[in-house]
């Protein structure tokens, strides 16, 4: 019965993600891009897999074909990857409200492109990318199964280690110092709360 709570919190929480993903994406689809940074096929892969990540925990959800591969947790892990879920998602939409027309979802400078420094982006450079890790963690805990629950976290990392780095240096190259100066109060995922 729990079982079925936690995929269901999970299924919900999918949905609200893509929900708050797709909005925020057609809203601002009219954005003319100003410039690109190229990503290079091992970060279109890598964000492909992210994709099939999700699909992999709406598989697990939905059909009985990966049960093979449960484990089990005790009932406050579950409940606990409900509660990180729910600040993964109001991260997620919280991060896109703030962006406004500023988020891509890749690495372009739209015309008009402004350093938001304000709401999450006060403390924390990346919080989107925080809200995708805060995510696969709550997957981990909430699909307790070694394929679907973990997926998300096996493709986070190495997304995230090679992403990022390539987004700075973007921010960098259009915004200089101002970006530099950013950099150096605020924490890249974990906030950087100033005294």
């Amino acid at each position: 019965m729990l079982d079925s709570f936690f995929k269901g919190s999970y299924l919900i929480g999918l949905i609200a993600g893509s929900v708050v993903r797709t909005w925020y994406g057609k809203k601002y689809k009219q954005s003319r891009i100003k410039g690109g940074y190229k990503e290079g096929p091992a970060v279109w892969l890598l964000m492909s897999l992210w994709g099939v990540a999700q699909l992999m925990g709406l598989l697990y959800v939905l059909t009985s074909w990966l049960d093979f591969a449960d484990y089990q947790l005790p009932i406050w892990a579950g409940g606990g990857g409900v509660a990180i879920f729910a600040v993964a998602l109001w991260l997620l939409w919280r991060s896109h409200a703030d962006l406004g027309r500023n988020w891509s979802a890749t690495l372009d400078i739209t015309q008009g492109h402004a350093l938001i420094t304000q709401g999450v982006y006060r403390t924390i450079r990346h919080p989107m990318y925080l809200a995708h890790l805060l995510w696969s963690i709550a997957q981990a805990l909430l699909l307790q199964n070694w394929i679907a629950g973990l997926a998300g976290l096996a493709v986070f990392f190495p997304l995230y280690l090679l992403r990022v780095p390539r987004e700075e240096q973007m921010m960098l190259e259009h915004f200089g110092q101002e970006y530099r100066l950013y950099m150096n109060r605020t924490g890249r995922v974990i906030p950087r709360f100033q005294k």
